[in-house]
């Protein structure tokens, strides 16, 4: 089975005025949500991602400040 194609009935709770502009539209609400959370799941697991190895980010950011780039000798900008 698919994961992009197995569906689970949810209930959602939208403002009434988007939902209606949204069907004057004619919006698929299933997928606009899904757009939406796809989006919202992407920027939590960067931000997440970010915490994670933040740790690595500032040991490399230390060694470069104490030892220069990696060769930088051979940047031609």
């Amino acid at each position: 089975m698919n994961k992009m194609t197995d569906r689970r009935p949810t209930n959602v709770s939208l403002p009434d005025n988007l939902v209606e502009e949204a069907k004057a539209l004619g919006i698929n609400l299933s997928r606009a949500c899904e757009s939406g959370l796809a989006a919202a799941l992407q920027a939590e697991r960067g931000r997440q991602w970010k915490i994670d190895n933040k740790a690595a980010f500032d040991a490399y950011n230390l060694w470069v400040a104490e030892h220069g780039l990696p060769l930088d000798e051979f940047r031609q900008f």
